[in-house]
């Protein structure tokens, strides 16, 4: 007899967790929790970090399944350090989302991996994009992504503002992070964030032990 896999054991390792970037007064702020899951139910790890450094300033978080976005993040540092190369200077915040949109919507049939990207460069200072599964290129002030996200869209519209001080923007980010762990199942662990500005860039981690508490206390 023949036996048929479930949905659980047919899907891959996902990534999409709870994912966030907001741009503050002179620089960017981008994080995520440290878990990720298989089907939405089980989490298969709780140490992944999802922020990942594609340039000098600039970082991005990926969303969808892991190995394709391993995969897409893997030539876009391919691309992105030989376009460094070319044109003697840093690339622009612009060109590496551009990369992942190509690269996503090149194999978008096949690929199901979105990102965040965010940093700084000298030409238009601070910005977030967002790269869609299907290859969509988008520039916002904010943005939320993964499992998590659905239960912070209210916070993140009430208490974002642009013009944050970096210590507003690194706690209001921390907060929204800490709310969505609250809410989500698959979303925990750790906060890694990176503050990006002119001056360079700074890791920041909050163990969830750390965290602020609300609802759960």
């Amino acid at each position: 007899m023949e036996k048929h896999r479930t949905d659980s054991q047919v899907r891959g390792v996902s990534t999409g967790t709870t994912i966030l970037a907001a741009v503050f007064d002179g620089g960017v702020v981008i994080g995520s929790d440290s878990r990720a899951s298989i089907g939405g139910e089980y989490v298969s790890t709780k140490t992944i970090n999802k922020v990942i450094q594609v340039h000098d300033q600039i970082f991005c978080c990926m969303a969808g399944s892991l190995a394709d976005a391993q995969a897409v993040i893997k030539a876009a540092k391919y691309h992105l350090s030989f376009h460094s190369v070319q044109m003697d200077s840093p690339p622009l915040v612009i060109a590496a989302a551009s990369v992942l949109k190509e690269l996503c919507y090149k194999d978008k049939e096949e690929l199901q991996a979105g990102f965040i990207t965010a940093g700084w460069d000298k030409k238009n200072g601070p910005q977030v994009y967002v790269v869609s599964l299907g290859g969509m290129l988008v520039r916002q002030a904010i943005t939320i992504g993964g499992s998590g996200s659905t239960y912070i869209y209210g916070y993140v519209d009430a208490k974002y503002k642009p013009n944050m001080t970096r210590e507003e923007c690194l706690q209001f980010a921390t907060n929204a992070l800490a709310l969505a762990m609250g809410r989500d199942n698959v979303s925990g662990g750790v906060a890694n964030l990176v503050v990006i500005t002119e001056k360079g860039v700074e890791h920041v981690v909050v163990p969830g032990d750390k965290l602020p508490r609300f609802h759960d206390e």
